[in-house]
């Protein structure tokens, strides 16, 4: 192609129906819009004519670099220098519940072991596409050595010595059976030590193939756990494993799916690396087992505990509940439970099973969504997009099975996949558009340079700067002294209530008797304040317990600054709301009938930063809402250490009182250093935008004023006709969107 010197260009009434062909050779698929409008702004063609016209009208191009070109590959090798961070998608269940047979079927393959016992769930791991070759890849993050001795060495033992229960399920899959009975020094000396020490040695370990099946194999080792076949499996020893899929970009191009352990499988190394993620995840899929969807507390105390990281503290949209295996169906038992007979059972043209899974799965989602809206907190109402699914990943890949692939929904979940890739593509081909327009707008300003009101123009975007920063300054400061007055009540409350509420929490959890809770508790204390035990429904986690008072009195004003929903941007107090309303040239475009094409310009600079500060004000909303939190499991750390040093009869007691004596000594320190560091980071972030909007707005006049004062742009080709310029941007646009 670099060898033809002209391209067709075709208005979009030649384009076929559904936008797929197309004469023009870079546009004959939409598969990859993003790359389409790059390639039109930089290719190498040196004329574009656009046929059937009475007179053939040709945009000629400079022999040499021409300053489109120029311009072009600057502007859009910086955007590609800010990558955006893709899409997460957070899948949550406790072990068994078919999530990873759900991914499977949504994957359309087999990749990850499931039906197994406790299979991946303790570990995370990362399901997205690779864009670059046909390869199947595995990028596998390991443990550090000194983490693994500290795992099996302390706090892995008991009062009475022996290795605890998690403990000893990795040490048996990484030694075997008879592993348990063995100290740590004759485990030291066992052969296998060598080889765990090799396999940690790297920190990483990448596993690629293009054989599926062979790559299956060689991941398993580092995901399953085999209780039949115990010793060289090595997923105690993984933080997380990131699997690239080829052949998906329709489904994964801009999409990560996430894999999170189930209820209580985490450990201390990857308790921080979970919290990470949930923060980052835009939607939710929390899955169950449908028998035990309803009744089971476990999915809907994950949701709760996991509220505030999912809102206020991350960013997450759309909370989906899977119900899974569907098909586990005895027709008889789900008859005789619903008090119905078969013929009064919906689907008169269905078999019977099919009938029952029909009329079970309408009843689960009936259910199940009205109790999602009774469960959420007052404040949290509004918060989240809530839906249901009724799924069957067996009845998916079964050609003989009594569902139809509609009927198993997991055809409904792709759909998902592909609409929010296709809406993220659409968003990124629009910012290309965006630039692209800037770009030509810039060199179209060039004939213009002789106008005299040229110099007014550039005086008047430089005072308007100074204006709109002064406007946007007052109100960062009316939304800083809110959330200082909310924190300031946050801390007052908490140094009043916090000891008691710690109390009333531990009296909440305590087993009667005090039955194993010292275990429990010191491996919170151990663990920094945070553990989950595997047979507990929610996390012992006194650290939420002390900011809540915190956290209770700034979440109703938070969420206003800091909206997930894009519905509740328009709020007065929603910072990308005042974001969105910074503009420099607006009040050229509403006197002016024609804009000049600088204005164009400096619009197009506008709506590049706006969407850049856009995703700065969601990675800074999460660190000024969690800064409470690690600040006081900074300030606690020395007091859980205490605690947890302490053995022996009475235990317990002195280490609940080595707790509360630390709370009460530091309650007046650390809650006011939580609020002080989450107005520092508040105000971090109004500094970063302030700075941000002053100096590339200044940089993008500046630029504007010395291009459209140079003629080396024309002197270098016959005039651009900028005009069809701007018609084949329209037309690319409604090429890729």
């Amino acid at each position: 192609m670099d060898s033809i010197d002209e391209m067709m260009v075709m208005p979009p009434k030649w384009l076929n129906t559904d936008k797929t062909q197309c004469q023009w050779p870079p546009f004959r698929s939409p598969e990859n819009p993003v790359g389409q409008v790059k390639f039109f702004l930089t290719c190498p063609y040196k004329t574009f004519t656009c046929p059937g016209q009475a007179t053939a009208r040709a945009i000629q191009m400079p022999t040499e670099q021409s300053a489109l070109e120029s311009l072009s590959r600057d502007a859009f090798s910086k955007m590609d220098k800010d990558t955006r961070r893709k899409a997460t998608i957070g899948i949550f269940g406790r072990t068994g519940e078919g999530k990873s047979s759900l991914l499977n079927a949504v994957l359309g393959q087999f990749l990850l072991p499931s039906g197994g016992f406790g299979a991946c769930t303790a570990v995370i791991t990362q399901v997205e596409a690779n864009l670059n070759d046909s390869n199947y890849i595995a990028e596998i993050e390991l443990i550090s050595k000194e983490e693994w001795e500290s795992e099996i060495a302390s706090p892995g033992k008991g009062e009475d010595n022996q290795l605890t229960e998690m403990i000893k399920e990795r040490i048996i899959a990484l030694y075997g059976a008879d592993a348990e009975n063995k100290t740590l020094e004759e485990l030291k000396r066992d052969d296998k030590y060598t080889e765990i020490y090799n396999v940690l040695s790297d920190g990483k370990k990448k596993i690629s193939s293009s054989d599926p099946s062979e790559f299956v194999s060689s991941v398993g080792r580092y995901l399953e756990h085999n209780l039949a076949n115990p010793g060289g499996w090595y997923w105690p020893l993984v933080k997380c494993v990131t699997i690239k899929i080829p052949n998906c970009r329709e489904l994964l191009e801009h999409i990560v799916l996430v894999d999170l352990p189930g209820t209580g499988d985490c450990d201390k190394i990857r308790d921080d690396l979970w919290k990470t993620k949930i923060r980052e995840c835009s939607s939710v899929w929390i899955v169950s087992d449908i028998k035990r969807a309803v009744t089971d507390r476990d999915p809907w105390e994950i949701l709760q505990h996991c509220i505030e990281d999912l809102g206020p503290g991350g960013e997450c949209k759309y909370i989906n509940f899977i119900c899974t295996k569907t098909d586990d169906m005895k027709p008889a038992e789900h008859l005789r439970s619903t008090k119905l007979t078969e013929a009064q059972t919906p689907g008169h043209s269905l078999d019977v099973k099919t009938k029952c899974i029909v009329d079970r799965n309408n009843l689960a989602k009936r259910t199940i969504k009205q109790k999602l809206y009774s469960s959420k907190s007052e404040e949290s109402k509004e918060r989240f997009i809530t839906d249901v699914f009724t799924v069957s990943s067996t009845a998916y890949f079964d050609e003989n099975s009594h569902l139809e692939p509609s009927e198993t929904e997991i055809p409904k979940l792709r759909d998902i996949l592909i609409n929010l890739n296709k809406s993220i593509n659409q968003k990124l081909t629009r910012d290309y558009i965006n630039e692209a327009k800037g770009v030509l707008s810039l060199i179209q300003s060039v004939q213009l340079d002789k106008e005299k009101n040229m110099k007014k123009v550039i005086e008047d975007l430089q005072t308007n700067i100074v204006k709109e920063l002064k406007l946007l300054d007052g109100h960062f400061e009316d939304l800083y002294e809110t959330l200082k007055r909310c924190l300031s009540k946050g801390v007052e409350e908490s140094v009043r209530s916090c000891v008691n509420t710690t109390q009333d929490m531990l009296s909440s959890v305590r087993p009667k008797g005090n039955r194993g809770f010292h275990k429990i508790f010191r491996a919170m204390c151990g663990r920094g304040g945070f553990y989950w035990p595997r047979k507990w429904n929610e996390p012992l986690d006194l650290n939420k317990c002390l900011t809540k008072h915190m956290y209770d009195n700034i979440n109703e004003e938070f969420v206003l600054m800091f909206p997930v929903n894009d519905n509740d941007k328009r709020t007065e107090k929603s910072i990308q709301d005042k974001l969105d309303k910074f503009s420099i040239i607006q009040c050229f475009f509403s006197t002016t009938p024609m804009p000049h094409p600088i204005h164009i310009f400096i619009q197009t600079q506008e709506t590049k930063l706006k969407a850049s500060l856009s995703r700065v004000i969601v990675e800074k909303k999460k660190e000024i809402y969690s800064s409470i939190y690690t600040t006081i499991q900074k300030n606690m750390a020395p007091g859980y250490k205490r605690a947890a040093e302490e053995t022996g009869d009475g235990a317990m007691q002195r280490m609940e009182n080595a707790t509360i004596e630390t709370i009460e000594q530091l309650k007046h320190q650390m809650f006011n250093e939580a609020k002080v560091k989450a107005l520092d980071a508040f105000n971090e972030l109004k500094l970063h935008i302030m700075k941000t909007l002053e100096s590339e707005l200044k940089r993008s006049v500046k630029r504007s004023l010395s291009h459209t004062s140079k003629t080396t742009l024309q002197s270098r080709s016959k005039v651009i006709k900028t005009a069809y310029y701007y018609e084949i941007i329209v037309f690319l646009h409604h090429v890729c969107t």
